[in-house]
């Protein structure tokens, strides 16, 4: 893989286009690409707004990170190497379900960075969900049988969803390492949201779908993190209702700075 314009020396891939407004950054789930973000990618190129996405480490066309370092600061670092490679200072970040803990973790650390955070379903706090139970889906996904066991686990999150949705996901979940899934989610285990959402005090919104109304959601855990609620969806709301999230998108920018 050569080190162009659309790859940091470090292997990110990146979907850059458009060129006016504050860029619009997004970030997708585990198991996720740059693909999940087609129709929000071409939406707002189509205003002249300048939006890019990117491949986390050991997802779509990024390399494997050398070290093996899948903790959520470790893939946040992901972004902080696309903004210097492209050269930019801030940036409007948009992140999905995993990649909502990713874009937290970031502007809890470089808040001078981001002009305003859109989580879309992001995962709730990971330190919330009882250690035997957590120890007994890693050990599942570890074990033999990680297809038998990660399937109903998405599916879960599926139920609303069209076919061609689920057909589009589960392709991408099997063209990800196994490796870059299960690290990525036992990194979500320990990953402390509430503290990196209290060091970020710029525009800031969570947009939820059923599955993100539990106890330990960031809008939970959060009071003064605003959210909105979006009803027939699944999990992967962006794909499920594409029309609606890019009007949320657009509000969103309409208040950011």
């Amino acid at each position: 893989m050569r080190d162009d314009k659309n790859t940091t020396p470090g292997g990110i891939h990146i979907d850059d286009g458009g060129k006016d407004g504050i860029p619009v950054l997004f970030v997708h789930s585990a198991g996720g690409s740059t693909e999940h973000w087609t129709e929000q990618l071409a939406h707002l190129r189509g205003r002249g707004r300048r939006a890019i996405a990117i491949d986390l480490r050991g997802h779509g066309r990024s390399r494997l990170p050398a070290d093996g370092d899948f903790t959520i600061p470790g893939l946040a670092s992901d972004i902080l190497a696309v903004l210097d490679h492209l050269g930019l200072r801030r940036v409007v970040l948009v992140g999905h379900s995993m990649g909502g803990a990713v874009v937290t973790s970031f502007a809890g650390s470089h808040p001078d960075r981001v002009a305003g955070l859109l989580l879309l379903d992001p995962a709730s706090d990971g330190r919330e969900i009882p250690a035997e139970q957590a120890q007994g889906l890693m050990a599942s996904m570890e074990g033999e049988g990680y297809r038998e066991a990660i399937e109903p686990y998405w599916s879960s999150m599926l139920q609303p969803s069209s076919q061609e949705v689920r057909q589009r996901l589960f392709d991408g979940l099997w063209r990800t390492p196994r490796q870059t899934v299960v690290e990525t989610l036992r990194g979500l285990l320990t990953f402390d949201p509430v503290a990196a959402l209290s060091r970020y005090s710029g525009p800031r919104l969570s947009i939820i779908t059923p599955f993100n109304r539990v106890p330990a959601a960031y809008h939970a855990l959060v009071p003064d993190l605003p959210h909105r609620d979006v009803e027939g969806t699944g999990h992967w709301l962006h794909l499920d209702q594409p029309d609606r999230i890019n009007r949320e998108i657009d509000e969103f920018l309409n208040g950011v700075g």
